[in-house]
């Protein structure tokens, strides 16, 4: 008696690269510029891939995107996870917002295997509201009527994430098309709106993100970024396109080895919406949001915290000391300030400023004797070329960036203000509460990656661990 074929499920990177390509795809169409960004960017990256100081191969950062939306309930952010989980995507670090004067918190939604993320590095910003923070009772009331009246996933959507939970989290490949078109809809632009124009108007005006989050269909994908080897090259291409570039690239200042990450993004785009009105459900009028924009990223080795306490120190000393200055005197402070943080890769490693991946190049003499000035067995092996210590690429994001970005991109009118929340402060309990699930720890993941390249570096050389720290 025959047997059946046994049934084939898509691997779970194959399915994240098709669904970044799918969501690129969609996000050029309904974004012409962002074509050029990615233009620009490959061209940069085509001619830098050899001399770069951060290792990574052009076919990875052809592909490499990092996407950011914004959600308004627990529910969404429950079900958005069980989306990114089946891409093998998972909720990594806690970013509190409204430090930055927005009232959200997020986490990032990526691969948290290196395999994986060399197979696909597809991250998700993903951002929710925190309505309590908002100082008009009105508001409030009116984005939590508005949010649970929506829903932005599809019955055929829903069926699909029931059928991989009940296939041991896998889809076929039948059920990936279904699943990948349908969750395309909730990352979409949608020309209609779920609000009438009185409710848009009164919360743009509390404010411009309770707007963004609260009134429309769907949960639109507000910016797509590819990566660059350098950012400063992308700015000054992004200006000789026409392109209305921000005045000053958010993060660290440009350095010889690159640390956390650099952005910068063109000013967000007037689209054509419409709304419902108060007088008549059924009738349309027309508008324009602002919201959506494009953006472009340069990546850097992840710092440990004692690399991260230094970094805010001098960018909060940074901060102070540019307060009012145009964009050229503030990068000038800048880039003074930071001098204090060392930038040769020998300096930040022996310093334990930076994570590093460590890799045996070539067996050692039999000789383990340390020589003179060498502190450790390692440091005497990465001397001697038999280890080389790779920097381990920052793979999350930076609130304050993420912030000024999303403040450039409210509105030509709003990017100054103070923006009302009351009582900030974090709240990680409350969104993993929402999630489901627990986050996971951004030190942690570096530092583990970190000891498991040690672990194989002593299992190949035949030395415990301890003695390589000897």
């Amino acid at each position: 008696m025959g047997h059946s074929a046994a049934t084939v499920h898509v691997d779970k990177s194959n399915l994240r690269a098709d669904f970044a390509a799918a969501m690129s795809a969609m996000y050029k169409a309904e974004v012409p510029l962002y074509a050029d960004l990615i233009d620009i960017v490959q061209g940069i990256n085509r001619s830098l891939i050899g001399s770069s100081s951060i290792s990574s191969s052009l076919e990875r950062l052809t592909a490499e995107r990092h996407g950011a939306i914004r959600l308004g309930t627990a529910h969404e952010l429950h079900t958005i996870g069980r989306i990114f989980k089946l891409l093998d995507m998972h909720p990594v670090g806690y970013y509190d917002l409204s430090v930055a004067g927005l009232p959200m918190h997020a986490t990032a939604f990526r691969p948290t295997t290196m395999t994986s993320l060399e197979k696909n590095p597809f991250r998700v910003f993903t951002t929710l509201l925190r309505p309590e923070l908002l100082g008009s009772e009105k508001a409030r009331q009116l984005s939590k009527a508005l949010l649970t009246r929506r829903n932005i996933f599809s019955d055929a959507l829903m069926r699909m994430l029931d059928a991989a939970d009940s296939q041991d989290g896998q889809l076929t490949e039948d059920q990936a098309s279904v699943f990948i078109t349908e969750a395309l809809r909730t990352f979409s632009w949608q020309p209609v709106a779920a609000s009438t124009d009185n409710e848009y108007e009164l919360l743009k005006e509390e404010h411009p993100i309770l707007a963004d989050i609260s009134c429309f269909t769907t949960a639109h994908i507000n910016h797509l970024t590819p990566r660059t080897l350098d950012i400063s090259l992308a700015q000054k291409a992004m200006a000789e396109r026409g392109m209305r570039a921000k005045e000053r690239i958010e993060g660290p200042p440009a350095r010889a080895c690159p640390i956390l990450l650099r952005q910068t993004s063109f000013l967000a785009l007037e689209e054509q919406v419409s709304f419902h009105t108060d007088t008549d459900a059924d009738s349309l009028v027309p508008s324009t949001h602002t919201a959506r924009f494009g953006e472009i990223e340069q990546r850097g080795a992840a710092l440990t915290p004692a690399g991260r306490e230094l970094y805010d120190a001098l960018l909060a000393e940074s901060a102070a000391e540019s307060a009012g200055l145009d964009a050229d005197q503030a990068d000038a402070v800048a880039k003074r300030v930071f001098a204090a943080f060392p930038d040769t890769w020998e300096a930040l490693r022996s310093q334990n400023l930076i994570y590093c991946r460590y890799v045996v190049n070539k067996k050692p003499e039999p000789a383990r004797i340390k020589t003179f000035g060498h502190a450790t067995l390692l440091e005497q092996l990465i001397a001697h070329g038999s280890v080389d210590a790779v920097p381990i690429t920052y793979e999350d994001f930076l609130p304050f960036s993420a912030a000024g970005i999303f403040r450039s991109n409210l509105s030509s009118s709003s990017s100054n203000e103070d923006l009302s929340i009351q009582k900030p402060g974090p709240d990680q309990i409350g969104l993993e509460s929402a999630l489901q699930i627990p986050l996971l720890d951004i030190y942690e993941w570096y530092g583990g990656v970190q000891r498991s390249s040690l672990e194989a570096v002593s299992r190949e050389l035949k030395m415990d661990i301890e003695e390589l720290a000897a």
